[in-house]
């Protein structure tokens, strides 16, 4: 076989529940590493033990102001000592909620008393983080322009004004203008 060509194999069950190998052919050496090209080993073991850290935590009593930013901190301790980017997702899992309850503390949907102000400050520091990181090189910007619409409500805006009719009133060429003055030019 050529060494461009990579060999892969996809396995089918058909309905007598007999599985078949069916191999498949690609002749895209550009895409050998598709989706994997910034990937150094070890790199997703990593990313699943910083996923899986906060899957055998106590759960956190999310009526409790004070446990939910003692929880909160928790997380952002985590990502401190283990120099990765915290993020929304990653304290809600902290948590143990989800990303609408998080985005319905922040607008004061629910329990605006108590958490409003507390997930204001945290996705404040989120957002603070995010502004360093893009203003410093150290996000790509397709996904840091995903993650500011996304998580912190920025977005585009562009202004269309309307034209604006010559403010001096109509234009005139200079052989207009020589013969509506023609009588105080002075030879």
């Amino acid at each position: 076989m050529p060494a461009d060509k990579k060999e892969t194999a996809l396995a089918l069950t058909d309905d007598a529940g007999t599985r078949q190998i069916i191999k498949q052919k690609r002749n895209r050496p550009d895409l050998e590493k598709f989706g994997q090209e910034n990937v150094e080993p070890g790199d997703n073991a990593r990313y699943l033990r910083y996923s899986r850290a906060s899957e055998d935590l106590p759960p956190v009593d999310i009526a409790d102001e004070k446990a939910v930013w003692e929880r909160i901190k928790m997380y952002f301790d985590y990502c401190e000592q283990n120099d990765r980017k915290p993020h929304i997702q990653g304290a809600c899992n902290w948590l143990g909620i989800d990303r609408t309850t998080w985005y319905k503390w922040k607008t004061g949907q629910v329990r605006s008393g108590t958490h409003f102000n507390m997930i204001k400050k945290a996705d404040g520091e989120l957002e603070e983080m995010w502004v360093d990181m893009m203003l410093n090189g150290k996000v790509n910007p397709a996904s840091g322009i995903f993650i500011g619409k996304n998580h912190f409500g920025y977005r585009d805006v562009i202004d269309i004004a309307p034209a604006q009719p010559a403010p001096l009133g109509d234009t005139l060429t200079p052989e207009e203008i020589q013969s509506k003055y023609q009588d105080m030019i002075e030879e």
